[in-house]
């Protein structure tokens, strides 16, 4: 059988909401989840705060978006501009063309940089093309990439951490010249292959938040004597913001929802941070992948998402949940995050122009 969706109706002598998967025939049933929730009580969403995009993915979503405007279609860029393939499929509609190399590039288009980093190679082979660029990186991380070839020029070996295979860590990797190691655990700590007297100094991968990163950097200082490195307020603001307001939510919600990609590291380890505190976690990229059996026993939903997942897609999960029961929504008293990163110089101009129109518009 065919799964084509829930059938949900009301049963008169309990009055419980009930969700029945059907098939491609229609009677086919392949179980029957009944929902706790009655037709008297509204489910509760309560909305953490703060959540969703954060200053770096605006301005590279911004540069994408400026740079059509200013240049035209087609513009390239290497790698996704974020991990969302909403935002992703948005662009590609407006001229957008995503590559994973450069050779994938014409001669002489403008090429863009992804909010992620990238090697220093990726660099120089765009450079020898003599291809127009304009760099998305996130400032945060070109902070991590400064810190870093910091530390190495003052001849101490750098430990990174961070995911193996994440583009923003092979950015980073490829980004300094000198001895640095990738380690994602304490046991990798204790097999790298330097003295216990090596002068050491450590950066982080900027999805990694101060709760992420503490064990590890206390394992570095148990195993090396001369550590160094950023203090805790150069980790990156938005990670730490958006995995405390999920503790938050964890503690008056019954079921956590986090919007965001598969592929995308802030958002797993939202979803994770929910199991670890003891509330059930699920990501979902929009509102069709809700599933109703989730519901069950369930009051209070938590609902958040990550770095790179528009709100629009939050208002997406919100509408399924009105499909499954009568919704109430709420947010979660949090931070207000009022952060802004600057747009390269020749996009600036541009920006100030769409800001003038739309400030005209709404009069």
């Amino acid at each position: 059988m065919v799964f084509l969706g829930w059938l949900l109706f009301i049963d008169s002598t309990s009055a419980k909401l009930h969700a029945i998967p059907f098939g491609a025939g229609g009677q086919d049933r392949v179980g029957e989840t009944v929902l706790q929730n009655t037709v008297g009580n509204r489910l509760r969403v309560i909305l953490a705060q703060p959540r969703g995009f954060c200053a770096g993915v605006v301005r590279a979503i911004d540069i994408v978006e400026l740079a059509l405007q200013k240049y035209g279609p087609p513009i390239y860029v290497r790698h996704e501009i974020v991990h969302n393939r909403h935002v992703v499929d948005s662009l590609i509609a407006k001229g957008a063309h995503f590559v994973e190399e450069l050779s994938e590039v014409p001669d002489g288009a403008i090429t863009i940089f992804s909010a992620h980093g990238v090697p220093r190679a990726v660099v120089d082979e765009a450079r020898d093309r003599g291809l127009p660029t304009l760099d998305a990186t996130c400032p945060l991380v070109s902070k991590v990439h400064n810190q870093g070839r910091h530390y190495i020029a003052r001849g101490r070996t750098l430990i990174l951490i961070g995911h193996a295979g994440h583009p923003e860590v092979e950015g980073t990797l490829g980004q300094i010249d000198g001895p640095t190691y990738l380690v994602q655990n304490e046991g990798e700590i204790a097999a790298l292959p330097l003295a216990a007297d090596t002068p050491i100094a450590y950066v982080t991968q900027t999805t990694l938040s101060v709760d992420d990163t503490t064990a590890l950097i206390e394992a570095l200082k148990r195993r090396f004597s001369d550590v160094v490195g950023p203090e805790t307020r150069d980790i990156c603001y938005a990670t730490q913001n958006r995995q405390s307001a999920v503790r938050d939510l964890a503690r008056v919600a019954d079921l956590i929802l986090v919007v965001g990609a598969k592929n995308s590291s802030n958002s797993n380890r939202l979803r994770e941070i929910a199991e670890e505190s003891g509330v059930p976690g699920y990501l979902v990229a929009d509102g069709s992948q809700v599933n109703p059996a989730w519901l069950e026993g369930v009051r209070v939903v938590g609902l958040t998402a990550g770095a790179s997942a528009p709100e629009v897609l939050v208002e997406d999960v919100i509408g399924a949940l009105r499909q499954i029961a009568p919704v109430e929504v709420s947010t979660l008293d949090g931070i207000e995050e009022n952060v802004r990163f600057r747009l390269p110089l020749d996009l600036e101009e541009n920006a100030n122009a769409r800001a003038n129109r739309a400030a005209r518009g709404s009069r």
